[in-house]
This record gives C-alpha cells, sequence and structure tokens, in this order.
C-alpha cells in the first residue's frame, strides 16, 4: 500500500511542471502583427497618339539600266582604232567613236555609187532630149498620131529608174562608210568589249555591250492586296529606295513610271517600275546607285486620315487593353486597317489620351484595379525606392 508521501510527490512535479510552463508562456512576445500588403498589379503603359499618316507600301529589288545595248557590226572588216574610254566600267557620251573598221573598201564602193549615179543623170538628161526632138518631129507630120514608144517615153522611164536605182546604191555606200565607225547611242557605261586592235569582224559579230547612264529602273514587286494602299495603283507615285554605297547606307528618290500589267506565274506578284534620274551622278552630286545594287524601296501610298500605331502584340482579338479613368482593367475594340511589320495601324476605338497597358497581366480581369508604373502615389513603387536608398546607404 502506497504511503502518503509517495502520493504527494507526484503531484507537486505535476504543479511544479504546470507553474514552470505558465511562467515561461508568460515570458513570450506576442507575435507582431503584419502590414497589409498591396497586390494591385503594376502595370506599364503607353498614351495614345493619334496623327494623320499616309499608307506606304514596301518593296524590293536590282537596279538596272533603262537601255541594254549589244554593240554589233554591220559590215567586215578589221578594226584599226579603239578609244581609250572604250573600256568596261568607261563612261561615254552619245555618239563617241568607240571603235573604227578599215574603211578602204567601203571608200571604193562609194565612189563607184558616185559614178553610178553620175552617169545615171547624164543618160537621163540625153533622154529627155532625145524624147524632145522626136515630139518637135512629130509636129511637123500632118495627121500622124505618135506612140508612147515613138516620143521615147518607155526610154526616159527607164533611164529615171535607172537612177533611182543608182542613188539607193549610193546612199547604201554612204551608210555602209558610217557604219565603219562604231559610235555610242547613248550618254553610257561600257558593260564589257570583246574586240582587240588589230582582230577582224564580220557582219554579226559581238562588239561590246553598253547601259545608259540617264535612268535606272527597278522592278518592284508588290503583293496584290498590298495595291489598295497605293493612289491610282501606284502610277507616279514617290519613292524612296534604299541601298549600300561604300559600306554605308544611303537613299535616292525615284517615281514610279509604270506597272507591267500583269501578275508573275512564279511569285504571283504585279510588278511597278521605279525609275531613278542620273543614277551614277554624272550631273548631279549625289552618291552613285550602281547597276547590280540590292535595294529596299518605300512606296509613298494614299492617306490613312487620323490614326494610331501600336505594336501588334497588344491587339488580341480587335481588342486592346486600356486603363480606365478609375484606374481599373478595360477592353477596347479597336478597328485595325492594316499591319506593318511589329505595328498595327488603328482607325478607330483608341482616341487620343487613352492609356494602352503594354506590359504582361498574369490573371487579367475586365474590371480589375491596377497601378500605374511611375505613379508617385502608387505605395509599392515609393517601397521600392526606400528600398533602394537604404540599399544605396548601406554600400556607402
Amino acid at each position: 500500500m502506497a504511503t502518503r508521501k509517495q502520493m504527494i510527490l507526484p503531484i507537486i512535479v505535476l504543479a511544479v511542471g504546470i507553474g514552470g510552463f505558465v511562467a515561461i508562456s508568460s515570458m513570450k512576445k506576442p507575435p507582431a502583427e503584419k502590414e497589409e500588403v498591396d497586390n494591385t498589379p503594376i502595370v506599364a503603359y503607353t498614351e495614345v497618339v493619334k496623327a494623320p499618316m499616309n499608307y506606304s507600301v514596301s518593296s524590293y529589288g536590282l537596279v538596272k539600266a533603262k537601255y541594254e545595248t549589244e554593240l554589233v557590226s554591220q559590215v567586215n572588216g578589221e578594226i584599226l582604232y579603239l578609244s581609250e574610254q572604250f573600256v568596261r566600267g568607261g563612261f561615254v557620251k552619245k555618239g563617241t567613236v568607240l571603235a573604227k573598221i578599215d574603211p578602204s573598201d567601203y571608200e571604193a564602193n562609194l565612189l563607184d555609187a558616185e559614178a553610178a549615179v553620175a552617169s545615171a543623170k547624164a543618160t537621163l538628161v540625153q533622154e529627155r532630149a532625145f524624147g524632145k526632138v522626136a515630139e518637135e518631129e512629130w509636129k511637123r507630120i500632118e495627121n500622124g498620131i505618135p506612140t508612147e514608144l515613138s516620143l521615147r517615153k518607155p526610154q526616159l522611164a527607164q533611164e529615171l529608174a535607172k537612177l533611182n536605182s543608182a542613188e539607193a546604191g549610193l546612199k547604201r555606200a554612204k551608210r555602209d562608210l558610217e557604219r565603219t565607225l562604231i559610235r555610242a547611242p547613248y550618254d553610257a557605261l561600257i558593260e564589257s568589249r570583246q574586240i582587240g586592235l588589230g582582230s577582224y569582224v564580220a557582219k554579226g559579230s559581238m562588239l561590246g555591250k553598253v547601259y545608259s547612264t540617264d535612268d535606272a529602273e527597278i522592278r518592284l514587286p508588290i503583293g496584290d492586296k498590298e495595291i489598295r494602299y497605293l493612289t491610282n495603283r501606284g502610277q507616279n507615285a514617290n519613292v524612296t529606295i534604299t541601298g549600300d554605297y561604300a559600306g554605308e547606307k544611303h537613299q535616292w528618290q525615284a517615281t514610279i513610271v509604270r506597272s507591267e500589267g500583269v501578275i508573275d506565274d512564279n511569285s504571283r506578284m504585279t510588278y511597278l517600275v521605279a525609275d531613278v534620274k542620273d543614277p551614277y551622278g554624272l550631273v548631279s552630286e549625289k552618291k552613285q546607285l550602281r547597276f547590280g545594287t540590292y535595294v529596299t524601296a518605300e512606296i509613298q501610298g494614299s492617306q490613312a486620315g487620323s490614326v494610331t500605331r501600336i505594336p501588334r502584340h497588344l491587339v488580341v482579338a480587335n481588342q486592346v487593353a486600356v486603363i480606365s479613368s478609375d484606374n481599373k482593367l478595360k477592353y477596347q475594340t479597336v478597328d485595325v486597317l492594316r499591319q506593318v511589320g511589329s505595328e498595327v495601324i488603328i482607325a478607330d476605338g483608341l482616341e487620343s489620351g487613352m492609356k494602352v497597358i503594354t506590359s504582361a497581366l498574369d490573371y487579367p480581369v475586365e474590371g480589375m484595379a491596377v497601378a500605374l508604373m511611375g505613379d508617385e502615389s502608387n505605395p509599392q513603387d515609393i517601397d521600392k525606392d526606400t528600398d533602394t536608398q537604404l540599399a544605396m546607404e548601406d554600400k556607402e
């Protein structure tokens, strides 16, 4: 049987434990109250600016000469002379003698032709005199009816035909002699020369090739849907050409002079032709737009009216997220006129001064409150600025 001491000892130990727990608990500080956190999402935005704008259509192409001419010999003979300018890359003026073919045979042919003409003229004069004599003799004959032959009219016609033939031969002889001089057909750039001094050429032999330097042309492919943005289908539209010269980007002005009028079988594009005046700067002092240069082009189009341009990723299902006057998220329906690269052109739905949200939202819900990035009244921005300032002071 337990003694009285054995019964009281556990009670004392339990009481001491409870008393110690209560004492320790009374010494523990209560947890500090946490400040309320503002979970309003902070958004970046841009203000809408509406302004008049002209459409433009982008394209590309290669610069080529308006005229390319292959110089071909029209007579036979030996090359006796070559101009120093008749070399690849040389610039020549219209009418410049580039080469000369031996004219000896053609000078002789010209003398023969001139002699033939002189002989035919003399014979014609003589035949006319015979005709007048015959006519006078028939006048003395009473009751006589002269025939065409008796008046020598067929003989006169024959001599007249011989004279015409001789004059035609003279023209051919002069023309062949003139063709011994190979001249530039226009102000030109020499693309190639395929003859040498002393070489023999025949009719049809290739002598060289030249490019006209007054104008350059660029074929610009345009998608069918892009033509609606051009006034009068692009006719006479101004074009800004951009290309490289001496390792730097340069621009030239051009004009659309025509449309080729058909859709290309392979690319399914319509080609507009842009004309550039004086591409090599021979008349005006401007940078050379060399033939064969790859260029990009901006064709000026029709007026779009008062519009705004924003990044295309901000438009989803023809809606744009904007900030209302009471700083709440709102979806605004817009009318997209056109997409240009990474931007879209909007005519209706956005007005000047509206705030378009440009940052991403995790769980956007229309009507939710948002905070503007950079707004001084935004407590989260103030806390961030304070933390930054404290960190800088710690470093000091």
